[in-house]
């Protein structure tokens, strides 16, 4: 396989390193394009993306397909992923030694795509990658990283539940909008 991104999708298909290997159906990699120029990385796959491998494909996916659209952005053009690989039973949050099995997978997966853009989706994708900070200190703003740009906002799911969420995630991927145009 001479896919750097499709082989270490195979790895981690394949993975068993915390107990949610033994829980999931399918491990969800992630998709998109390893020349894809923006990240999204949420928390971990829901039990729609557990049934079909595929991330952000349940009500959070349709409404961040939705407002991708609006704010002139293809999903396809985009690397998707979440921070574990595996769904947690009963849609909990993911537990430190899941975080930390997943972890050097993400990391590798941003050293194949080197993305200029990384979208932090919600307060554990956040929490996991920039350490113990609020999401609400940082959501919206935009933060210089080594090779590009890191952007938290709200998950999708969030946005959906909390209707003072919505407005300012669709802001935030307006902003992301106007980076990729830069």
């Amino acid at each position: 396989m001479n896919d750097p991104l499709e082989a270490l999708a195979e790895e981690i298909r394949r993975c068993k390193l915390c107990p949610l290997s033994q829980t999931r159906r399918n491990a969800v990699p992630g998709e998109g394009p390893s020349s894809a120029r923006c990240m999204f990385i949420g928390e971990s796959p829901g039990a729609e993306e557990d049934m079909t491998g595929r991330p952000f494909v349940g009500r959070s996916g349709r409404l961040l397909d939705s407002v991708l659209a609006s704010a002139g952005l293809r999903r396809e053009s985009l690397f998707i992923t979440g921070f574990v690989k595996c769904h947690p039973p009963r849609n909990r949050e993911p537990r430190a030694r899941e975080l930390s099995a997943c972890k050097p997978y993400l990391q590798r997966q941003i050293d194949i795509i080197r993305p200029y853009i990384i979208v932090l989706l919600g307060r554990v994708a956040v929490k996991g990658f920039m350490g113990d900070v609020a999401l609400e200190q940082v959501r919206g703003r935009v933060f210089s990283r080594p090779g590009g740009l890191i952007l938290p906002t709200y998950h999708p799911a969030a946005a959906m539940r909390f209707p003072a969420r919505r407005e300012p995630f669709i802001e935030d991927i307006a902003t992301l909008s106007s980076l990729l145009k830069q």
